[in-house]
């Protein structure tokens, strides 16, 4: 049996892990597809004998018997029973609502409470919480795998570099890792915050300046210990460069912390990215963020649903990636039967 089928058997084993892996999964696939799950447009419309798609061309109200020439609004009551009418019908999302949608068709003032219209209540502007948290989830998703990517890349290169090829290369790149840890990222993010709109590509960038650090320290050690095993010596005497002999044998070999690091350090860019929304230092607040929502939540303490919504989808998402992390972490441990 090869080692990474024994080590996907113990994944396997794992059985919290293993289920986290499917949950998560399932949530990030489903949060792909936002649009078809909550969306102020339907889906599919068969109008007067005439077939509509909302959701990939904009409509004129005229379209569906209104008065104006603007676009359609098909949370209005009249839309909303012209489309229902007769053998017209619409195919609609499970939240009729979109992260942006301002309801002002909702009977109670914002933010709201939990109820038949928003199943988790506005914010204090009457958008709807449900919807926020599940395209937040995605932007917050997408974000750490970025950042994790982006971070993984950088570190084991310059890890390998380290480990490889050791000496004064190694002494110079741990010296500018030195000297580059000691900035201060927060406040370089608040520089950048007063000179620039705030967008999440400048976060990328900056969290990707200094997240890769952390891991070229493991990867440097997993280089060192393996270039001096005899399968690197046999690899130099046949005649093999050095790029060769790293890509080709000592990285497969010296992975083990990169994969097992991963879902933590997932989970650290899901934290950055909510901390620092919470502060204002994140993503516009047109887009949808589960920090803002946090934000919201604190400064209307009387709106319980925004903060216990937004708690309780951000500990579940740490929770899940702690739980793969542990289990990857087992699984790669080769003490383990």
């Amino acid at each position: 049996m090869s080692p990474g089928r024994r080590a996907w058997l113990r994944f396997r084993a794992n059985r919290r892990g293993y289920l986290s892996l499917w949950i998560f999964s399932i949530a990030f696939l489903l949060s792909l597809g936002a649009e078809l799950l909550s969306n102020n447009a339907p889906i599919l419309v068969r109008y007067e004998g005439q077939w509509y798609a909302p959701q990939l061309r904009v409509y004129p109200e005229t379209t569906f018997g209104g008065d104006f020439r603007t676009e359609t609004d098909y949370l209005d009551p009249f839309i909303r029973e012209r489309l229902s009418s007769g053998s017209n019908w619409a195919l609609w999302p499970l939240n009729p609502y979109r992260f942006d949608t301002l309801n002002y068709f909702a009977p109670s003032p914002n933010p709201a409470p939990p109820s038949a219209a928003n199943l988790l209540g506005t914010d204090d502007r009457g958008r709807d919480v449900l919807a926020r948290l599940i395209y937040g989830f995605r932007v917050s998703v997408l974000f750490g795998l970025a950042l994790t990517a982006i971070g993984v890349l950088v570190g084991v290169a310059a890890g390998a570099v380290q480990g490889y090829f050791a000496g004064r290369v190694d002494l110079a790149i741990q010296r500018f890792i030195e000297v580059w840890s000691a900035v201060p990222e927060l406040y370089l993010l608040l520089i950048l915050a007063s000179l620039f709109q705030p967008s999440i590509w400048i976060l990328l960038v900056i969290l990707s300046l200094f997240g890769w650090m952390g891991l070229s320290d493991y990867v440097r050690a997993e280089f060192l210990r393996n270039r001096a095993l005899e399968y690197v010596t046999a690899a130099r005497a046949l005649g093999l460069s050095d790029l060769q002999i790293i890509w080709r044998h000592v990285l497969p070999n010296s992975l083990t912390p990169v994969i097992a690091f991963l879902p933590f350090r997932m989970n650290a860019a899901i934290v950055a990215l909510t901390s620092l929304d919470f502060l204002g230092l994140g993503v516009p607040s047109s887009t949808p963020s589960l920090g803002e929502l946090l934000a919201q939540g604190k400064t209307n303490l009387d709106a319980w649903w925004i903060s216990l919504g937004t708690f309780s989808v951000l500990v579940f998402t740490l929770m899940l990636l702690i739980f793969i992390g542990e289990a990857l972490r087992d699984a790669l441990d080769t003490r383990k039967g």
